[in-house]
């Protein structure tokens, strides 16, 4: 990999990534990514240095689109938004961002519909956030960022973790009240994810460690350090077994109670980028730099699919919510399209284009019928998953870096690079 300054190249996950796009969609000169002591891969650092992509394009209002005017845009933090995520149980929903802040919103039930009073009392209902302020810690490193780099509620929506860029992950309650802070990684958090019960927490470092915790009942801690680079992503299969994926090529599956992997599946020739598994955890999906996407069954090294259809970098993989005999497996590309797969033949069955740049963000609506997809072209695509054609379509003011489905499929919410997370109603007819 190519360095970039005098620095060796380290690698973030894909919504810090696409942070490197440049300051034309909104990135501020203080972002983790322009102060990083980790940089990113050679191949961003090319696109930082790119002029062949006009994002400047004028984009057609279509009878698809939905307007400014239809949408909750929830203005507060003061860089770029990198993640949110919605409580499963309410209609609250987190973000964290660039400027060392994590915050709740209460999003109201009716959205803005185009008129004045409707766009008044739907921003009002969202206009005093909860702001959570990462506070430096004691072990926090002189001049490193407190950037939130994650966020996840638990199954129970009461409690909300957040990841930093100084290393340190916190605990919140539903209020806002910091809860715990966990501070024994050596390195950027870039993931989290609680467990399906919500009583543990997975964390993911730089610092190559993954870290198991218990919150709720003390500092009980379990360190796994299989990976030799930072890791990107990882994944629950249930309580008791999960996967991690690295800069390092590989990809392991750890079960609770034992620090060394149950296995660790190789074969990817750059770094993981992500990691799932498909609803019953009985198969496992992982996505690389090498343009490759790969199917895994846990009880064996080798892939039993291999995805190869993608031109670039594949940065996102994510499963359909529907029983395994209708499932489907999507993949997002450097390569700016969308592609579909059913994981039994290997075979794509279908490719979303529509996109002009890279696509980051993907996300299936809870009953399968609708997949959301966003770009660094500032714009959100929501595609019919049945016939493969766009339904709705947001355009934004910047590049797009995560897209959540609340758990009712009725609310989109997209963080965007220009500070701004916006709420949109999928189901809103054109």
């Amino acid at each position: 990999m190519n360095q970039a300054g005098n620095q060796s190249s380290e690698n973030l996950p894909a919504e810090l990534r696409a942070n490197l796009k440049s300051g034309e969609n909104g990135i501020s000169s203080g972002s983790v990514i322009n102060n990083a002591p980790y940089p990113t891969s050679a191949w961003l650092n090319g696109i930082a240095n790119s002029n062949s992509m006009d994002h400047n394009m004028n984009i057609k209002q279509t009878s698809t689109s939905i307007s400014q005017s239809e949408v909750l845009i929830l203005r507060g933090h003061n860089a770029e938004v990198f993640c949110c995520s919605w409580n499963p149980v309410s209609s609250l929903l987190a973000t964290g961002a660039a400027d060392s802040t994590a915050r709740i919103w209460a999003i109201p039930n009716v959205l803005p519909s185009g008129s004045p009073t409707a766009a008044a009392a739907a921003l009002a209902a969202s206009a005093s956030p909860i702001v959570l302020k990462m506070e430096e810690s004691t072990t926090t490193p002189a001049g490193r960022s407190n950037d939130c780099t994650s966020i996840e509620w638990n199954a129970q929506g009461i409690r909300l973790a957040t990841g930093t860029y100084d290393g340190v992950a916190r605990v919140w309650s539903e209020a806002g009240e910091l809860v715990k802070t966990l501070d024994r990684h050596e390195g950027p958090v870039l993931a989290l994810k609680w467990s399906p019960s919500g009583e543990a927490l997975l964390t993911g470092s730089v610092d190559k460690k993954a870290i198991l915790w218990y919150p709720s009942s003390g500092n009980d801690t379990m360190i796994y350090e299989h990976h030799t680079g930072p890791i990107l992503d990882l994944d629950w299969r249930d309580d008791q077994c999960f996967a991690t994926s690295s800069t390092d090529k590989s990809v392991a599956i750890c079960n609770v109670g034992s620090t060394k992997p149950a296995m660790i599946l190789t074969g990817h020739q750059d770094e993981v980028n992500s990691v799932r598994w498909n609803p019953s955890g009985s198969l496992l999906a992982t996505c690389s730099d090498d343009f490759t996407a790969r199917i895994w069954s846990p009880d064996s090294p080798k892939p039993r699919q291999y995805l190869s259809e993608h031109t670039k970098e594949v940065l996102a993989v994510r499963w359909s919510p529907l029983s395994d005999s209708s499932s489907l497996l999507a993949t997002a590309s450097h390569d700016s399209t969308v592609k579909l797969w059913n994981p039994e033949t290997g075979v794509c069955v279908s490719t979303l284009t529509g996109h002009a740049d890279p696509v980051y963000a993907i996300a299936f609506s809870p009953d399968g019928s609708l997949l959301a997809s966003g770009s660094f072209d500032r714009r959100v695509l929501i595609w019919s998953v049945k016939d493969g054609c766009v339904v709705r379509d947001f355009y934004g003011q910047s590049g797009v870096f995560e897209i959540k489905w609340n758990s009712a499929g009725d609310r989109i919410a997209a963080c965007f690079a220009n500070s701004a997370c916006v709420v949109l109603d999928p189901r809103r007819s054109p």
